[in-house]
């Protein structure tokens, strides 16, 4: 009998035109045949139907490397890009590329999953992002709010800005810059934000966070000592334009006012390990998911520094004289910051927590050992935010 184990790093969320809600979780599975390891990189896509409770799996062979960090088009639901790991000269480098899905499961096939994973097809190679000649890549990311033809990457200490032709079947950059400083600098994360004309990215290299202006490549603002440990992850607040989350190996949550950054608006200690990915809900940006190498993912309500800090506003012009009188009723003070609900399904560390882009009550998360779960903003909570 075979034997194995699946670590997984990765997982993201797929903008799809159905009520199905789609993920895409990238893993490397080791399967151990006597004395010999065999490395099978692969590319789940994960297909929820909520209305009936059906989960539908595709798998995806990625034959070049080990996957780190992947990250899909907002133009084209069928491109993604990802970063892995490639032997060069006898050093390991991160590579990325530019990739296509098979056409049949671009929008998710209702295939059975033995049928998938026994049968697994490959990705179709678009480009190279031929970015090795300035380091290994530690993520790429798309222009939020673009037809797919600009994307970021960032290469050990540089910020390259790449235009991509027609199909994606070329990238060349147009433009660059440089983190200086001493030591060897490395950044870990970053993001595009999709306020400000999509002309601002912050980055992340240690315990600093960088914000960066696209059309100088200049930095515009730093975070020195963001975090007491090693900066994890960044998520630009959806509706609030100067609001940056950030997590780090100080077991600490974040958030910034980017004009102000002497000191974070807010600060959120409840996890007790290394916290690994944050994101805010795209549409309620009240809401915030946290998960940690604590095994726990949390989520948390910040309505006090949230587009909507006297909750919901009822125009008063859709209120009766008894509603309206009820309204004026109400104390106007902004309503307090919770930890809504902890999750420990979990048995390992939760390296990546994404909502869904098809429903805002649904989110994912995925541990190192490959475990996807899939849960719901609760009822009460909703309710509270609508009403």
């Amino acid at each position: 009998m075979k034997s194995g184990v699946i670590f997984s790093y990765c997982l993201l969320t797929v903008k799809v035109e159905s009520d199905l809600t789609n993920w895409s979780k990238a893993n490397r599975q080791d399967s151990l045949l006597s004395s010999v390891l065999s490395s099978h990189p692969q590319i789940h896509i994960i297909d929820f139907d909520d209305e009936n409770n059906m989960i539908n799996k595709n798998v995806l062979l990625h034959d070049a490397g080990e996957i780190w960090h992947m990250s899909t088009s907002p133009a084209d639901k069928g491109v993604l890009t990802t970063c892995y790991n490639k032997t060069s000269e006898s050093r390991v480098l991160t590579c990325a590329a530019v990739w296509r899905m098979p056409p049949e499961w671009e929008s998710g096939s209702h295939e059975s999953p033995d049928d998938s994973s026994n049968n697994p097809q490959t990705l179709e190679l678009l480009c190279h992002l031929d970015n090795t000649a300035h380091g290994s890549v530690a993520c790429v990311l798309w222009e939020p709010m673009g037809d797919g033809k600009r994307v970021i990457s960032l290469a050990d200490n540089h910020v390259l800005l790449s235009d991509l032709q027609e199909s994606s079947s070329k990238a060349t950059i147009s433009s660059s810059a440089t983190l200086e400083g001493k030591g060897q600098l490395k950044f870990t994360t970053g993001k595009w934000s999709p306020h400000h004309n999509c002309t601002q990215v912050a980055t992340a290299n240690d315990t600093a966070i960088r914000g960066w202006d696209l059309r100088s490549m200049s930095q515009m603002y730093c975070i020195e000592n963001a975090h007491g440990q090693l900066v994890r992850d960044l998520d630009f607040n959806p509706n609030k334009q100067y609001y940056l989350a950030s997590c780090g190996d100080d077991c600490k949550v974040k958030f910034w006012d980017v004009r102000h950054i002497n000191e974070p608006v807010k600060c959120l200690e409840e996890h007790s390990h290394w916290v690994w990915s944050v994101r805010y809900n795209h549409s309620h940006d009240q809401l915030v998911l946290t998960g940690s190498s604590d095994s726990r993912l949390i989520l948390s309500n910040m309505v006090s520094i949230s587009s909507e800090p006297f909750g919901h506003l009822v125009d008063d012009d859709d209120l009766s004289d008894n509603e309206e009188t009820q309204q004026d009723e109400k104390v106007k003070e902004p309503l307090q910051d919770s930890i809504i609900a902890t999750y420990e399904e979990h048995e390992d560390s939760v390296y990546a927590v994404e909502w869904s882009a098809a429903d805002p009550w649904l989110f994912a998360s995925l541990s190192y050992d490959g475990r996807l779960v899939i849960n719901r903003v609760p009822r009460a909570i909703k309710y509270r935010i609508l009403l």
